[in-house]
């Protein structure tokens, strides 16, 4: 069979055929040198910015935690030397620190709930709840800190005499089906009952509570708890 014989004509309708991907890439590089160079500049300054955020976040960061451990180790002190409303402003003044100077330091959210710690001791109850609020909003739904947060407030509630409040918060504790403090959240709510002239409600949860948890380290005190 003789072979058919391609006009040079015919080959240049069909460039497709003879240049690869990565070589038409390189002729629209060549052609458009100057998008391509902008294109690089900017990606330049781009990574220049992630990694000048990420080592100003790292610094952040590091001063922030430092910061903190300062703050907590003063409120620390002041708690086991003695509470004075002098200690706890200087406490409440390093944590403020925190979130005022870093910010945007993973411990400026953790200083939240020790600020609200700080305002429960010093009976600003509404302030303590706020910022127990505040922190809350921006931790997850299932972040076992939110629990912990709300034993926190149902005291301030107490404290306050809004009793109401206090049950409703630790129900959202108790109604949960596996929570880390169900067991505290439990007796705190069964005092609360019993504290709101509910004593039928305090010993229904004494009594769930000595059913449930057999080898809670709790268990001797809600027995202690219910009545013959």
């Amino acid at each position: 069979m003789a072979k058919i014989k391609v006009s040079r004509k015919e080959l240049l309708k069909k460039p497709d055929e003879f240049i690869t991907k990565s070589a038409r890439a390189i002729i629209f590089a060549r052609e458009h040198s100057s998008t391509f160079k902008y294109i690089g500049i900017i990606i330049v300054i781009l990574a220049l910015i992630y990694v000048g955020s990420t080592t100003y976040m790292g610094y952040k960061n590091k001063k922030g935690q430092e910061a903190y451990n300062a703050a907590y180790n003063s409120l620390v002190k002041n708690i086991t030397t003695g509470i004075y409303r002098a200690d706890l402003t200087e406490s409440e003044n390093l944590f403020r620190k925190v979130t005022d100077e870093y910010g945007l330091s993973k411990a400026a959210l953790l200083a939240v709930p020790e600020l609200a710690y700080i305002k429960f001791m010093e009976k600003e109850y509404d302030t303590a709840i706020d910022l127990y609020r505040q922190f809350q909003d921006e931790i997850s739904e299932d972040d076992p800190y939110r629990s912990l947060t709300n034993l926190a407030m149902a005291v301030c509630f107490e404290e306050k005499g809004e009793m109401d409040n206090a049950i409703k918060t630790l129900e959202q504790i108790t109604s949960a089906q596996d929570d880390f403090f169900k067991e505290q959240a439990m007796l705190n709510l069964a005092r609360v009952y019993s504290a709101a002239g509910q004593e039928d409600k305090s010993q229904k949860i004494l009594n769930d509570f000595v059913a449930k948890y057999r080898t809670s380290p709790f268990l001797a005190l809600a027995k202690a708890r219910l009545k013959p």
